[in-house]
């Protein structure tokens, strides 16, 4: 008899319990795993073997943006990792091929990698979940739950929207000054210093900027002509980062310009520019927000920084000077970009040290599950457990 395989998280919660990368919240997936026969009311099903892991599948496929390429280019790639350890729920008994049970719950915790363990790939800190317009590349994670019966075996699957919160604007490291000089020539040099360095849907981007002269070609220097600058944003999507041949793809995201036109003082010249990094809106035409995908989590932005096996997404601030006189000069200052916008990080705060207060109390070594459910087709109880129960020699479904 086939078995029926559900997977359950907390009441009224996410599998997802704590915050992946933040290790004080021990970022795990507690739930449990539920086994029911398929068909029949009460008709035994032979369970030999019950395994679980979590499961990270990622794809990529630069050409599926074009319709041409996508059938003439290179096809998509796939890889699949294990991510942390694989958990055996249940085995039966030595001597015996299987157990017949009607019901099974099978309470499970699987701890997620949150330090950098090295080179292998189970004990990495896993990427967040995402798909690129067009299904260029994707991250997604599986709860694969393995079934075997004898000697048939079974997986299923049940995706699971994995974040990662190491990119909050409101952690301190982005939240200091990042400055950089850049020059082209000997006459002029640009430097700029950005306040803070990681930023979300919504939020302004600023950037101070100086120009100033090189005091050894002063009046050459001084006769130089700045025409307009130029700020903006750009995606770089590496793709095959660790392979032989990577490719890379840059998107600009957003720009903003302004004129100048006027001379280089001796004291140099100074401004401050800035633009709202763009906020993807969810709603479609009609104003309605359409469910989501269940293995991505919903964001308003088309991407984010991270880093996965197979692509890298980084992103860049772009500072341009037109010059007239002397070269323009060009600098591309790296920066964070979060799925979440400032507003949003600071309510996460809180949270997150709530979920370190209850992580203090979880013995990884032990973290003591409540006790597994297994209702064998022998047991006088077995139709109660199911709900049903016999009256007057048939049976009648339990109305509590």
């Amino acid at each position: 008899m086939s078995a029926f395989v559900r997977v359950s998280g907390p009441p009224n919660s996410n599998f997802l319990v704590g915050y992946p990368d933040i290790s004080a919240t021990l970022p795990r997936i507690e739930g449990k795993v539920e086994i029911r026969p398929l068909t029949g009311i009460s008709a035994p099903i032979a369970i030999s073997l019950v395994r679980i892991c979590l499961q990270r599948r990622e794809t990529v496929h630069p050409s599926a943006e074009s319709i041409a390429k996508k059938h003439l280019g290179t096809p998509r790639r796939e890889t699949t990792d294990v991510v942390g350890k694989e958990l055996l729920l249940f085995r039966c008994t030595a001597g015996k091929e299987s157990e017949s049970v009607v019901l099974m719950d099978l309470p499970f915790v699987l701890f997620i990698p949150f330090g950098r363990g090295g080179e292998e790939s189970n004990r990495r800190i896993p990427p967040a979940s995402l798909q690129l317009p067009s299904r260029t590349a994707e991250t997604y994670y599986e709860l694969v739950v393995t079934v075997q019966q004898g000697q048939d075996q079974k997986k299923f699957a049940f995706p699971v929207p994995m974040q990662r919160y190491d990119t909050l604007s409101t952690f301190g490291m982005y939240n200091r000054p990042e400055s950089a000089e850049k020059n082209t020539d000997h006459l002029v040099t640009l430097r700029i210093t950005i306040p803070r360095w990681s930023f979300g849907p919504s939020d302004p981007v600023s950037v101070y900027i100086h120009l100033f002269p090189n005091s050894l070609y002063m009046k050459k220097a001084t006769k130089v002509v700045i025409q307009k600058i130029t700020i903006g944003i750009e995606e770089e999507i590496t793709y095959n980062p660790e392979g032989d041949e990577p490719t890379k793809k840059i998107n600009r995201i957003a720009k903003q310009t302004a004129t100048v036109g006027a001379k280089l003082p001796e004291a140099g010249y100074f401004t401050t520019l800035g633009l709202i990094y763009p906020s993807k809106d969810l709603r479609d035409s009609e104003g309605i927000i359409r469910r989501g995908k269940a293995a991505f989590p919903m964001h308003f932005v088309n991407s984010f920084t991270t880093t996965g096996t197979l692509y890298k997404i980084e992103f860049f601030l772009v500072i341009k000077v037109h010059l007239s006189g002397a070269r323009d000069i060009t600098h591309r200052q790296p920066i964070t970009v979060c799925p979440l916008n400032e507003q949003e990080c600071k309510e996460e705060m809180d949270a997150i040290e709530q979920a370190a207060k209850d992580a203090s109390h979880v013995d990884p070594t032990n973290p003591m599950l409540p006790a597994c459910t297994i209702i064998r087709a022998k047991d006088p109880s077995a139709l109660r457990a199911l709900g049903w129960t016999m009256v007057g020699g048939f049976r009648k479904m339990v109305i509590e």
